[in-house]
């Protein structure tokens, strides 16, 4: 009897679970780049390590990763929060494969621009290329 119960109320669990699959959609490309934008503005390298494909992991396991992007940044604590908003200006999107254009506000004025390639790796996108744009606003 017990038994029976179990195994309907774990029956029940797979089915929530499946539907929850289903229903709730994977980030998009571009929300996946908001993420990376705001990882490094908050210099949340378990973020960036987790939004990066090994492309951007400089051949490092994740604590090491971590640790070497801890220790460059150690010294540079004013590049955390720079950024007053990020915004997507474009999203190209093709078979696995997408381009961001995204838009950092810097909170001390002016603004960033940054393309950001990513890839489909089984469902998720990840950060495979990352570019500062030239700022164009003064020629």
């Amino acid at each position: 009897m017990v038994i029976g119960i179990v195994a309907g109320i774990i029956g029940l669990l797979c089915v929530a679970l499946v539907i929850l699959v289903v229903i709730v959609p994977a980030p998009s490309a571009g929300d996946v780049a908001l993420a990376y934008e705001e990882a490094w503005d908050h210099l949340d390298f378990e973020a960036i390590w987790a939004l990066s494909g090994d492309e951007l992991r400089d051949g490092l396991d994740r604590a090491a990763f971590i640790d070497a992007k801890r220790g460059a940044y150690e010294q540079h604590q004013a590049l955390r929060g720079i950024a007053a908003a990020v915004a997507v200006d474009a999203v190209s999107e093709g078979e696995g494969f997408a381009v961001v254009h995204t838009r950092v506000e810097l909170r001390e004025g002016g603004q960033a621009s940054d393309t950001l390639q990513l890839a489909k790796r089984g469902s998720r996108w990840l950060v495979i290329a990352y570019e500062l744009e030239p700022d164009t606003a003064g020629a």
